[in-house]
């Protein structure tokens, strides 16, 4: 085992000791209520029931029958939630032949980023994760349940179900995926048009054609952003079925796996032999996984504050440091758009989940000794799932990439390090993903240009005014301000500033995610401006040093200087009403910086 990954693992169990007990006492005075729905009046269990079969009463009844809780983030209009229309009705089929019940218990919202991309319904995006898990927690709270199956893939929908899937730790609990849609166009040729439409080059026809052919058809968007990188992480904490991440919907092997979760569940609730609650399978081995995984695959940065949030709903403290150090332990194995041209469908062909697990355990940067709704260890988890004269069973996975230029191994990796860098100075901290820029490391030292608006950067750059070397600022984009929408939106003028010869980078209290791509971007920044950050006293001209290497992020300017200017106030009242922006102001006052995990929340053991 890796020295230095154990080392990090060590330390966020050192260093949670107390609030990691107080959540396991936590769960198991919740799982000492025995079978849940024993403990309800017949008043309760009546309208637990009333709108079941009369045999299903029976069965509710007797207490010798596990009641599966689905929970699902379906609604037709984001396409990689679309398929989940079907599963309540295929799940319960199922789990009633082998014996069990399943009840619908709740939906959550899903929102698309890429459809509210430079939108006011952008600002809501981030807080709807702390919404997501508590609406989980509401359809979870009815105490009729033995065991869940959690249906969600995009951005905040899987951190925010995990946060409430574990605020019910007592619980077994599988996340069922749908799978990405078919692949599109290739993903450089969708970059290219873009940077053409922001150069004014093609009009909205050509640039929607291309989207279009890109985001086709249901399913996860087929680059590795956010969705892509949920789908990986949650498999390799064990709490997917092996190999069932990236399986296109409509597929029967997609039907088999989403018809063996169902059958999984009922085996490990607390009225068999065979318990395994989500509590007890994510623990700080899981977590430390997790992130293994991400920094290998160059996934989104999004999760720098997501798992931060969800090891805090199971009790751990976790920050950027094991990040950091963990992204200089592992190598980097993969090439998915943005940091390569392939995307998650090449991925799989090319060796997939399967692969990657095998190269992580044979390299020593996986803890094998965890459990996970499989059982102990992740051997399984080296195995594909495959359909055998229509039955589904899993084999021996690939013991080598087959295709060299997406999926790399230990030996000969694409990068020595997992490529995200954690930046620090008189700014604050920030993080960096070099993994998907063209040299191995940001080294810039350029005059700062300042907006306190994503919007206003487009105009500056239509006019000319960033044909220079530059470190781009935009502030007042965080958590507390306007809820820290992704900026999309700036990488393609600043990628063609980069193409045209310039030095650019960004910096940012605000987020890219899972799209960072070519262009530097210092992103998170924390202290965020309307906190008091340093970012807020820095004017357009001031000499800004962001250095990978080094871990330095600095405006070279004098303390004494510093001191003496003025904090900038920016009026955002026009970001937080209107698009119902105004009824989330209580929770924006709440969120925590972005190395917390900018989270609302509170666990109980904190």
């Amino acid at each position: 085992m890796n020295t230095l990954i154990q080392e990090v693992t060590q330390r966020i169990i050192e260093r949670s000791q107390h609030t990691r007990k107080a959540y396991l006492d936590k769960i198991e005075a919740a799982r000492k209520q025995g079978p849940h729905r024993g403990v309800l009046s017949c008043g309760n269990l009546a309208h637990g029931f009333a709108a079941c079969s009369g045999e299903e009463k029976a069965d509710l009844t007797s207490l010798t029958k596990a009641n599966i809780a689905i929970v699902s983030s379906y609604n037709d209009m984001l396409s990689a939630h679309q398929p989940y229309d079907e599963y309540p009705a295929k799940l319960k089929k199922i789990i009633n032949e082998v014996g069990s019940i399943a009840q619908y218990a709740g939906g959550v919202p899903a929102m698309c980023d890429g459809v509210t991309q430079g939108t006011p319904g952008m600002d809501l995006s981030l807080m709807s994760r702390d919404v997501i898990a508590m609406s989980a927690a509401i359809g979870l709270s009815h105490n009729m349940f033995d065991g869940t199956l959690m249906l969600g893939i995009c951005d905040k929908i899987v951190p925010g179900l995990l946060m409430g899937a574990l605020s019910f730790g007592h619980l077994p609990t599988i996340f069922v995926p749908a799978g990405p849609m078919p692949s599109g166009i290739p993903n450089k040729e969708k970059a290219r048009v873009r940077q053409l439409y922001a150069e004014g080059k093609v009009g909205r026809a050509e640039l929607l054609d291309a989207e279009s052919k890109s985001y086709h058809s249901a399913g996860t968007c087929t680059f590795y952003g956010t969705a892509n990188s949920n789908q990986l992480v949650v498999e390799m904490m064990g709490l997917h079925l092996p190999g069932s991440s990236f399986v296109n919907p409509g597929t029967p092997l997609r039907d088999a796996l989403t018809d063996a979760a169902g059958r999984q569940i009922t085996r490990i609730t607390d009225l068999g032999t065979e318990y395994r609650p989500i509590g007890h399978i994510v623990d700080a081995k899981s977590i430390v996984n997790g992130l293994v995984a991400l920094l290998a695959t160059g996934g989104s940065t999004n999760h720098t504050m997501h798992l931060v949030a969800v090891a805090k709903a199971a009790g751990y403290i976790i920050n950027w440091d094991d990040f950091a150090d963990i992204s200089s332990a592992v190598p980097l194995l993969t090439r998915i758009y943005p940091n390569g041209s392939a995307d998650i469908n090449h991925f799989t062909a090319a060796g997939g989940m399967a692969l990657l697990f095998k190269e992580l355990l044979d390299g020593g940067l996986l803890h094998n000794d965890v459990m996970t709704i499989c059982g102990q260890g992740l051997d399984q988890y080296t195995k594909e799932p495959v359909l055998e004269n229509g039955e589904l069973v899993w084999r021996d996975g690939p013991t080598e990439s087959f295709d060299k230029e997406v999926v790399a191994s230990v030996k000969t990796p694409f990068k020595v390090d997992g490529g995200l860098s954690v930046l620090s100075g008189n700014l604050g901290r920030a993080v960096m993903k070099t993994s998907a820029l063209k040299s191995p490391h940001c080294k810039i030292k350029a005059p700062a240009v300042v907006f306190e608006d994503q919007f206003e950067l487009h105009a500056a750059f239509k006019a000319g005014e960033l044909d220079k070397d530059c470190v781009v600022v935009v502030r007042f984009q965080g958590p507390s301000a306007v809820g820290m929408p992704e900026l999309h939106s700036l990488t393609p003028p600043l990628a063609v500033l980069q193409d045209r010869g310039f030095k650019v980078a960004l910096v940012t209290d605000g987020r890219m995610s899972g799209a960072s791509g070519k262009v530097p971007a210092a992103i998170h920044v924390t202290p965020e401006a309307i906190k008091g950050g340093i970012l807020a006293k820095i004017q357009t001209g001031d000499l800004v040093e962001l250095d990978t290497e080094t871990g330095v992020m600095s405006a070279l300017v004098s303390e004494e200087e510093l001191a003496q200017r003025e904090t900038k106030v920016v009026d955002v009242t026009s970001h937080q009403i209107g698009m119902g922006r105004e009824m989330f102001a209580g929770l924006r006052t709440t969120l925590t910086g972005a190395e917390e995990g900018a989270c609302s929340l509170f666990f109980g053991q904190d």
